[in-house]
């Protein structure tokens, strides 16, 4: 029988996202580790099934694994897997759907953490301590987005509920872009200069990787906050640490890490000016839903020789 691996099931709930019946399926509930034992683990494995990018699904797992016939990975891009080398050993690489709103939510709960101390706050409650400091309004502060694709759209859309100007910039947004999203397109120093609130949602590549330094990071007002639910790397980590160590800037809300997940030492959970989250902006029920729902549709049609979404 075809055996199928569904990885860093987290939370163990993926057999219960969708109907798996008459499928051979082992669940992997923790990270597989490095390149060598993500290679000895699926060994038996025909079909995997990866969870965005949290395993590394390069061409040495992919040319190690010699009963591999198919990736079906939840969403229609993931970085983590070297397409090319599955297309060249003819393993197939299909996706699914997922939504837009999550990511954008988390994003904005985030702010309101930074904003109004929550965290801190019900800390200090649970020490038998009473209001530790002010907070910042969202009503007129300026956002600035860096991005403003399909999630940095949503988010302004959230930012106009609360009253907040809305500023952004990214290497490729145009004016036209801008006006239809009802945003104002600034130059990316103006946006870290005048913003309260920064938030990023923009795909990691070589031209956003460590956009963010130690020079934007000391452009901020030192009562601003910068949240990051797009990718770790787009923030230069060093950089950001030192920042929020020197308390340079208000804050940060951070989902995404470089190293996911974070290492238990890591300097960043100590510090009381960042509000930390395991990288939850997808990880919803009606997100998972769709996820294994049509993980589970790509496969059922595969093994029936069916067409199925190939990611290229």
């Amino acid at each position: 029988m075809t055996k199928i691996a569904v990885l860093d099931d987290y939370q163990g709930i993926a057999k219960d996202m969708a109907d798996w019946s008459g499928l051979d399926v082992t669940y992997f509930r923790d990270p597989l580790g490095d390149t060598a034992r993500v290679i000895e683990r699926l060994q038996p494995f025909d079909i995997i099934c990866p969870m965005r990018e949290r395993t590394q699904i390069n061409a040495d797992v992919i040319n190690g694994l010699p009963n591999l016939k198919l990736l079906a990975t939840t969403g229609m891009r993931n970085a983590a897997i070297d397409i090319p080398a599955a297309q060249a050993r003819d393993i197939m690489v299909c996706g699914t759907k997922g939504s837009a709103t999550p990511t954008p939510e988390l994003a904005f709960a985030l702010m309101l953490s930074l904003g109004r101390q929550i965290p801190q706050s019900g800390a200090a409650m649970r020490q038998g301590r009473w209001q530790i400091g002010v907070g910042k309004a969202m009503k007129g502060a300026t956002l600035g987005l860096l991005g403003l694709g399909r999630l940095g759209a949503e988010v302004a859309e959230y930012a106009k509920v609360f009253g907040m100007r809305i500023i952004a910039w990214s290497q490729n947004l145009t004016a036209e872009r801008a006006a239809e999203c009802g945003v104002e397109l600034v130059t990316k120093d103006e946006l870290f200069q005048q913003s309260d609130f920064i938030s990023l949602h923009l795909v990691l590549s070589d031209r956003s990787r460590g956009l963010v330094g130690a020079r934007e990071l000391g452009l901020m007002k030192p009562d601003a906050y910068i949240v990051n639910t797009s990718r770790g790397p787009i923030i230069d980590e060093d950089a950001l640490l030192a920042a929020l160590q020197n308390k340079q800037i208000g804050g940060a809300g951070i989902d995404v890490f470089g190293v996911e997940p974070l290492p238990a030492d890591h300097p960043i959970r100590t510090l009381d000016n960042a509000v930390l989250t395991p990288h939850l902006g997808y990880v919803t029920e009606d997100t998972y839903r769709i996820f294994y729902g049509e993980t589970v549709e790509c496969i059922r049609a595969w093994l029936d020789g069916k067409p199925i979404n190939i990611m290229s």
